[in-house]
């Protein structure tokens, strides 16, 4: 369902007779409340204007589709004075509500007083601070239960008593602003307390056997949560919630008295029940109304009472809670949603993530935890006045321009969020969800990353030539023997411990692939081939020839950008780094020497790993494009004929999403971002060899703005088909997926360059470092790269999340890696992607910590779960399932051309060999005998 309160949305403060409310007065005030937007509609004078559109209110709910629409009577337009007589006008307005109400098959769940007491009693009696007041309730109860009990079975006495009470008469915050401090507090919502117990008997006594309603009482509640596990923190938190909700629903759901930590704390400030009062009170309602949601957690909650623990906004826990503490009562969820920006129109992308935390948390509420949960009501139907915050927030379904003269309601995505919500009930699974079996094709690479390999050229023992002699008898030590050396040996690569330890770590994996990055500043220290550091050539060479020696394929990166220089050769980082020209050449000439030096053991090379665009400038991308495209045409035309291997670049690719997925604003957002972050590197070498047209357009357009001035570099002609088709495959890092929006909410989050809002889907899975588990977004992603380059040869080389490293089970690894892998079969399968392979970031925890298959403490590496389960589908080459065709695949050894002719005549060669080796012995014999027979004869 969906809710509003009659002073937020009704307006006609002044029409059809009615009387003046407490809010009416409050909101005159010269001085506005605190928080409230700047001048503009005053209160809710005429707020919404449902007074005078009940009929555009229900055709809202018509196209919501909601099952109960919950609203409030104002007690000033039927009682103007706060006692008889009655006020035909209002009296009718609410008929006529009811009735479309029944036509559409919609329930009423109807609120006698939410927060709006008739400035009458206010002014005669004090309002909530008199004993008096609760007669008069009851009073105006039996005309609404005579007039409209009839046509409503769902009956909410007030809402959240705690506000009344607490800012209306003890910090004077609300209406009527009385500020009685804490006494007059409790006094206020001591009456409240009898004043609903009064109402629920009347109708109990009176109108229930004719009527078969129920009534209630909507209470208010924050969640709380400790600071630290302690048990004096869990009882400060037992504490808060008995100060907020248990002081009015522990009377009514326990025991009709207030909870022993208020009475032990409070003393004489808190009033008492007689015997006989606590026997009236206790039971009066027939099911638990709660609100939850932005007008109390963080809002209205009083510091003090959350006694230094930290709030929080978990409805499932508070359900839960519930549930433990009132005896498993029949909850009914009356009002609860988040809010946005007064300034927000359409897309309320942060609305309906909100709601769908919300939402969620109800259903496991329910389906987990046993919670007995029978309805919900977002709040609000339409925008309106908020409170305390006047105009500054929005938190309706439909948009209403308060400016305008006809108040028209405007569907947000909300809406149509909601509305397919209620259409199945839920969140059934989305078949496109739902995980598949099969298997990948024969050859697919199953990598492994690690940025940069562990390199320690520490030379063995057995390179040093020198003596030692050792002293037995008093230092127990080794004595180098001076001037007495023994033959050198030449270097080996078993003399590298480091290697071995790398290499049998892998193995431990099953993969075929390894990917990492050299490193040019250390290779190259000077940025040219005047210093060259050969033992560290020589390491690589050792690593990659050992990697080929157990079958697995070394995918190597000439350069990965790091924090300190972008690892370039200081040098080169010095004097402009990317921005220079010259830093081109000096790659070029690199990447030759990376060629000659390690081409025979290395066939899959990456020119640039993973780029990053947000800390480019266009000059230097603009450079860093024409770098690459020069190396690939080296590559292609110097020695990939004798090298027989094949190169590309690889970019960080994650998704992006329209955070409202029925807005086209989102979605052009989506589109935009997607081209500066992906298409500014990707266009020119896999598309028509320029940048995005998007780019252009948008830098246009806000180049002529005097905040920007930024200026996207044009290639010539030549340039464009130097650039252009310079890859041999598609490459790409992806490890999240980020939401963006064009409304702007959130100032921190809100990219003024791209006018893009990041937003957060907070029913994710998220890792420690926050970042999002979406494993949906890899197969978007690799429909898109089809979608924009075609057909190409695509490999996902990283793809991995961080954890806690203090996690046992490795759990969200273990998940993120199964579902990121099936979405990548499913692109393969179902959408006919030319996915060659996948690559699981990272290696280990040393050199990537948090990221590792493999965790690090004390010296010592140990494989973690995720590690078992990668190795498990490496085995199975995906998810085989008992009706998935068995795949035959020819043993695959590491690239050798001169291999071939051998293992292709292993037959033949045998026969060779015994024909050999039956000579030799034939000849041995006749030699040895020859010889002994001329022995004799002498």
């Amino acid at each position: 369902g969906a809710g509003s309160a009659a002073y937020q949305t009704e307006g006609g403060w002044r029409q059809g007779g009615k009387g003046a409310s407490v809010w009416d007065t409050f909101a005159h005030r010269p001085a506005t409340p605190p928080g409230a937007a700047p001048p503009g509609p005053v209160g809710g004078d005429v707020a919404s204007d449902s007074y005078n559109n009940v009929f555009r209110d229900v055709e809202g709910l018509r196209r919501l589709g909601v099952s109960h629409y919950r609203f409030s009577l104002s007690w000033a337009r039927l009682l103007p004075n706060g006692t008889a007589p009655p006020n035909p006008a209002g009296l009718a307005h609410y008929g006529r509500l009811l009735a479309r109400l029944r036509e559409l098959g919609v329930e009423p769940v109807v609120t006698l007083y939410h927060w709006d007491l008739p400035q009458a009693l206010q002014d005669a009696f004090g309002g909530w601070a008199s004993p008096v007041l609760p007669r008069l309730f009851r009073d105006y109860a039996e005309l609404c239960f005579r007039h409209f009990g009839g046509q409503v079975r769902y009956w909410l006495t007030m809402d959240n008593p705690y506000v009344v009470a607490w800012h209306g008469y003890g910090t004077g915050r609300l209406p009527p602003g009385v500020r009685g401090g804490p006494r007059l507090g409790y006094l206020a919502a001591h009456h409240l307390l009898q004043a609903h117990a009064k109402v629920w008997h009347l109708y109990n006594d009176h109108f229930r056997p004719s009527q078969r309603g129920k009534v209630s009482i909507a209470l208010s509640s924050h969640w709380i949560k400790p600071q630290r596990m302690t048990e004096k923190n869990v009882k400060e938190c037992q504490k808060s919630l008995d100060f907020v909700l248990g002081w009015f629903a522990k009377p009514i759901f326990i025991d009709g008295d207030y909870p022993e930590s208020m009475r032990s704390n409070l003393s004489s400030l808190l009033p008492e029940f007689s015997e006989a009062e606590k026997k009236y009170i206790k039971g009066t309602a027939d099911f638990f109304a709660l609100s939850f949601g932005a007008t109390l957690s963080f809002q209205l909650l009083d510091s003090h009472m959350k006694f230094q623990q930290l709030e929080s906004i978990s409805l499932r826990q508070l359900l839960y809670w519930i549930n433990s503490e009132y005896n498993n009562p029949q909850i009914f969820i009356v009002e609860n949603s988040w809010f946005v920006s007064g300034t927000t129109k359409k897309d309320d992308a942060k609305y309906i993530y909100y709601l769908k935390k919300f939402i969620m948390e109800t259903l496991k509420a329910i389906r987990y935890d046993g919670v007995n949960v029978f309805g919900y009501t977002v709040w609000s139907l339409l925008d309106g006045f908020e409170w305390h915050r006047g105009y500054s927030i929005r938190r309706g379904l439909f948009y209403v321009d308060f400016q305008s003269h006809d108040k028209k309601l405007m569907p947000k995505s909300s809406v149509l969020f909601y509305q397919k919500l209620i259409e199945k009930n839920g969140f059934p699974p989305l078949p496109e969800n739902q995980p598949i079996e099969g298997i990948f094709p024969c050859g697919f690479a199953w990598g492994i990353v690690d940025n940069y390999i562990q390199v320690d050229t520490t030379p063995a023992q057995f390179l040093d030539s020198s003596v030692y002699v050792w002293d037995v008898h008093q230092t127990k030590k080794l004595i180098k023997v001076d001037g007495v050396y023994a033959s050198k040996r030449k270097r080996h690569c078993v003399d590298f411990a480091a290697i071995r330890l790398q290499i049998s770590l892998l193995q431990e994996m099953h993969v075929t692939h390894f990917h990492f990055s050299l490193k040019w500043s250390l290779i190259l220290p000077l940025g040219n081939l005047s210093l060259i550091n050969h033992t560290l050539v020589h390491y690589y060479q050792c690593f990659a020839s050992e990697l080929l020696r157990v079958n697995i394929t070394p995918v190597v990166a000439l350069w990965q950008p790091m924090v300190e220089n972008q690892e370039l050769p200081v040098s080169l980082a010095k004097y402009g780094a990317w921005e220079n020209t010259e830093t081109v050449q000096a790659f070029v000439e690199y990447a030759r020497f990376c060629f000659t030096s390690l081409g025979d053991h290395v066939k899959f090379w990456i020119t640039m790993n993973e780029p990053s665009v947000k800390n480019l400038t266009y000059t230097a991308g603009h450079n860093l494009l024409k770098a690459h495209a020069k190396v690939w045409h080296l590559y292609d035309k110097e020695f990939r004929r004798s090298q027989k291997g094949k190169i590309s670049i690889a970019l960080q690719a994650d998704w992006v999403e329209p955070a409202c997925p029925f807005s086209r604003n989102d979605q052009e957002v989506a589109d935009r971002i997607l081209e500066f972050d992906i298409g500014w590197l990707a266009e020119p070498i896999f598309g028509n060899g320029d940048y995005p047209e998007v780019m252009r357009a948008w830098l246009h357009r806000i180049n002529g703005v005097d905040l920007y001035n930024f200026h996207l570099p044009y290639f010539s002609e030549d340039e464009k088909k130097l650039i252009q088709g310079s890859f041999d495959f598609f490459a790409l890092s992806h490890y999240t997926t980020t939401l963006v929006g064009s409304e702007k909410e959130d100032a921190v989050k809100y990219d003024h360059y791209l006018e893009v809002q990041m937003i957060n889907d907070i029913t994710w899975l998220h890792s420690p470092s926050r970042a999002a588990v979406v494993p949906w977004g890899l197969r978007k992603l690799l429909k898109w790269v089809k979608s924009k380059y075609g057909d190409v040869p695509v490999y996902v080389l990283a793809n991995g999340i961080d954890d806690d490293q203090n996690m046992v089970h490795d759990k969200l690894r273990v998940y993120y890696i199964q579902n990121y892998i099936n979405e990548a079969l499913k692109a393969y399968t179902l959408d006919d992607i030319n996915l060659q392979g996948y690559f699981v970031y990272s290696f280990n925890d040393k050199t990537a910590p948090k990221y590792g298959l493999y965790s690090y403490v004390a010296n010592q590496y140990e494989p973690k779960p995720s590690l078992k389960h990668y190795r498990e589908i490496i085995v199975n080459n995906g998810f085989p399932g008992p009706e998935t065709p068995e795949l035959l695949c020819p043993e695959e050894v590491a690239s050798c051309a001169k291999c071939h002719f051998f293992r292709t005549r292993k037959s033949l060669l045998a026969f060779i060999s015994f024909i050999f080796v039956a000579s030799i012995v034939t000849i041995f014999f006749i030699t040895y005998y020859s010889k002994r027979v001329e022995r004799r004869y002498k």
